[in-house]
């Protein structure tokens, strides 16, 4: 009986620590937790965090304080105008010059998913074009990153985008970031943003 209990208790604590390894990266209410860099806009609105061109229609980014390497995370964003914008991972600041990879978030026919190595070889890998029918846009769409070693996959809406390993991508460290693209004219909205470590 003893012994019954005893794994029973030591099953509930792994499912909590299992549960504890989410971080809401996101709490809804502020931007704790995170960094602006440029002058674009970042702001919370009815529990939504939103990304706006703003007057200097430049590019603008949203870093997490911390660094993250290996993770899975998963996030909704809705592109309420020109959509434009991205998800970096092991990635460092100079100003808004940002070095390392980025997941694209881009209007239909702009390769969400797909993989760009910012300020180096450009893009790494673009989605097979037939899977962009998969992008709701102007709607929420579900987006899960996922990044271990020197593989990184992605998914849109449920379904597999990329799986691509790199070794340049292994041997990066940094943190997460939000991009809004330059040009002006940029709305997208996200929500939900979680992370489990790896």
């Amino acid at each position: 009986m003893k012994r019954n209990l005893f794994m029973a208790f030591a099953v509930l604590m792994m499912m909590g620590c299992a549960a504890s390894d989410e971080i809401e990266l996101f709490n809804g209410k502020d931007l704790s937790g995170w960094q602006i860099y440029g002058t674009e806009k970042w702001y919370v609105e009815n529990g939504v965090l939103v990304s706006e061109s703003g007057p200097d229609a430049e590019y603008g980014y949203l870093g997490t304080t911390e660094n993250y390497k290996d993770f899975e995370l998963t996030a909704e964003f809705k592109q309420d105008q020109d959509g434009n914008s991205g998800i970096f991972f092991r990635s460092t600041f100079e100003g808004t010059k940002v070095s390392g990879w980025q997941v694209e978030v881009a209007p239909p026919g702009n390769d969400t998913g797909g993989i760009y190595e910012s300020y180096g070889r450009g893009w790494l890998i673009k989605p097979d074009p037939e899977k962009d029918k998969h992008l709701k846009f102007g709607e929420w769409n579900d987006i899960k990153v996922r990044v271990q070693g020197d593989r990184v996959t992605t998914w849109l809406n449920g379904v597999e985008m990329v799986d691509y390993s790199d070794e340049k991508i292994g041997q990066g460290e940094g943190q997460i970031a939000l991009q809004i693209h330059s040009g002006g004219g940029l709305k997208i909205s996200w929500r939900n943003l979680r992370l489990k470590q790896l």
